[in-house]
C-alpha cells in the first residue's frame, strides 16, 4: 500500500491531493488569480490530511509538480515538499507538470498538446499521443499560425492548459480542438506519482530543483 501526498503549485491553481495506490482519496484546490499559494498551501495540506484516516507520519511519499510553470509557484511548492520530506524522512517524487496536464484529456485517437502560458506569444508545451506516451519533449516555443502544422495536417490535435487562449487566436485548422478552463491539478498526479513510487524513481531531496525551463527574469514595476 502506498499513501502519497501530492502538491501542485505551477500555475494559479493551488492544489493538494492525498492518494492510495494511485487513486485520489481527497483533493483540495483553489484557482485564485492572485497566486495565494504562500497562504493556502499548508492549510490545504492540513485539510486533506484531516479529512482522511491518516496522519502525516503515515504517508509513504511526497510528490511535487516539478514544472515548468510559474517561478514563484514552483519555489513555494518544491520548498514545501522538501520541508515535509526532511521533517518526516519520506522520499520525494517529482511529476512532470505537462504530463499530468495531458492526463486530463481522455481520447481514443489523436495528439494531446498540454501548454502553459509564458510571456507574450510564448508557451511551454509538450506532445503526447492518445495513450499519454511522450511524442515530443517539453519546449518553450513562440507560437504562430504554423505551429503544430505537422501534426494538424494528419490528425486531431487536442490543446489543453492556460496557453490555449492565445493559441486559438492563431491556429484556425479544422483538426484543432481547444479544451479551455483546464489547469494542472494534484488529482492527476496521484497515478503518475504512484507509478514512479513503484519503480523507486525518487529524487535526492537535498539537491532537487524545479524544472524552470527558462531563467527567471525580474520585470520592472510599472510607474
Amino acid at each position: 500500500m502506498a499513501i502519497i501526498l501530492s502538491i501542485e503549485t505551477t500555475t494559479t491553481n493551488c492544489s493538494v491531493s492525498l492518494s492510495k495506490e494511485g487513486e485520489t482519496l481527497f483533493l483540495k484546490e483553489d484557482n485564485n488569480k492572485n497566486y495565494s499559494h504562500a497562504e493556502s498551501l499548508h492549510v490545504f495540506i492540513d485539510e486533506v490530511i484531516a479529512s482522511s484516516e491518516y496522519k502525516l507520519e503515515n504517508i509513504d511519499a511526497i510528490a511535487v509538480s516539478k514544472g515548468p510553470g510559474s517561478y514563484t509557484g514552483l519555489r513555494i511548492g518544491v520548498s514545501a515538499a522538501k520541508g515535509l520530506c526532511f521533517s518526516l524522512d519520506k522520499p520525494l517524487i517529482s511529476v512532470s507538470t505537462l504530463e499530468a496536464l495531458a492526463s486530463q484529456v481522455k481520447v481514443n485517437f489523436g495528439i494531446i498538446v498540454p501548454m502553459l502560458d509564458a510571456r507574450r506569444m510564448e508557451v511551454y508545451s509538450a506532445i503526447y499521443d492518445a495513450s499519454h506516451n511522450e511524442v515530443r519533449k517539453i519546449e518553450a516555443q513562440v507560437l504562430d499560425e504554423n505551429s503544430f502544422e505537422t501534426y494538424l495536417k494528419n490528425e486531431i490535435v487536442y490543446f489543453v492548459g492556460n496557453g490555449v487562449e492565445k493559441t486559438k487566436t492563431l491556429i484556425k485548422h479544422s483538426n484543432a480542438v481547444f479544451i479551455e478552463g483546464k489547469l494542472p491539478s494534484a488529482n492527476e498526479m496521484s497515478k503518475l506519482a504512484y507509478d514512479k513510487y513503484q519503480k523507486n524513481d525518487i529524487e535526492d531531496v537535498a539537491y532537487f530543483e524545479p524544472y524552470y525551463l527558462k531563467d527567471f527574469i525580474a520585470l520592472k514595476p510599472k510607474s
